[in-house]
């Protein structure tokens, strides 16, 4: 049996670089970072996809600098909203299968319960536009194709809120963090982890089921709660709650951006675990490495 060719895009990113270490178990992977491929290049993106012939596209590059979108918002736009739209065009005219990743900042955070795949998207800053952009780019193609959205994504490496509290911890007695935000956050590898084992049900499986599904971990907490679960245990540093008008950002962010996760589950017979069972892996991962 002839092993599928993965294309992967954003191989450097915090995603992209945990895909690059699961994927070859599935297939032949193909791994551009921005260096080699710049996604605000159409002709380079079709030549990218021409010329490796794919039977999947995993797309785990995006612009995340949330606050600097603000005032970047055509670079944003022009690789989250539509750089995606292109992969989709060309994974159509092969016939591959595109797997791309959105975010729960395509929503308000108004909602008391967790968001479905069916509510009304919102956007309040302009990195949530772009990549609200590239899911209706995505969809306006019509091909084969699974947009994953997810949220607060960290892991070992990158910028992320896990390493810029390690970061600070270093250099401060106490942390102050934004306690009236809720959410859910997802270690990297779980997200790759179940992409991986997307792919293994193959192209054919994956393109009767296309969609827009939300991959996220259950339960939820703030970034407050989040931090103090980082430094469990630790007698350093201290960690104090504040609320988000005490550390204005140039973008406003969701109060709320809970994904509910049930369709995924429904159809592809699986779930990422728990956010606290996912931080208890990712620490115990840090803990090897030290």
């Amino acid at each position: 049996m002839t092993r599928p060719t993965i294309l992967l895009v954003g191989s450097a990113g915090q995603l992209g670089f945990e895909l690059a270490r699961v994927l070859p178990a599935h297939g032949q992977v193909v791994a551009l970072d921005r260096a080699v491929l710049d996604l605000s290049d159409a002709d380079a993106i079709i030549a990218a996809v021409r010329g490796t012939r794919p039977q999947f596209i995993v797309n785990a590059a995006a612009y995340t600098a949330v606050d600097r979108a603000e005032s970047e918002q055509a670079q944003a736009d022009a690789i989250n909203a539509r750089a995606p739209g292109i992969l989709a065009e060309e994974a159509k005219r092969s016939g591959a299968l595109l797997i791309h990743y959105s975010t729960d900042y395509v929503f308000d955070g108004e909602a008391a319960a967790p968001y479905d795949e069916q509510a009304a998207p919102n956007p309040i800053n302009a990195y949530g536009r772009s990549k609200l952009g590239g899911e209706r780019a995505i969809a306006a193609v019509g091909g084969a194709s699974l947009v994953l959205r997810t949220s607060w994504v960290y892991g070992l490496r990158g910028q992320n809120f896990l390493t810029t509290m390690r970061r600070l911890a270093a250099e401060r007695e106490e942390l102050r963090v934004v306690a009236d935000q809720i959410g859910t956050p997802n270690w990297t590898r779980s997200l790759a982890d179940a992409t991986a084992l997307l792919i293994g049900l193959g192209s054919a499986d994956l393109a009767e089921r296309a969609g827009l599904y939300h991959l996220s971990g259950s339960g939820s907490t703030s970034w407050f709660d989040f931090a103090r679960a980082i430094f469990e245990g630790a007698d350093r540093p201290r960690v104090a709650p504040i609320t988000s008008a005490e550390y204005p950002t140039a973008a406003r962010r969701p109060r709320r951006s809970v994904l509910a996760s049930v369709k995924f589950a429904d159809t592809f017979g699986f779930a990422l675990p728990p956010w606290e069972e996912m931080l208890h892996a990712c620490m115990a991962e840090l803990a090897e490495l030290r």
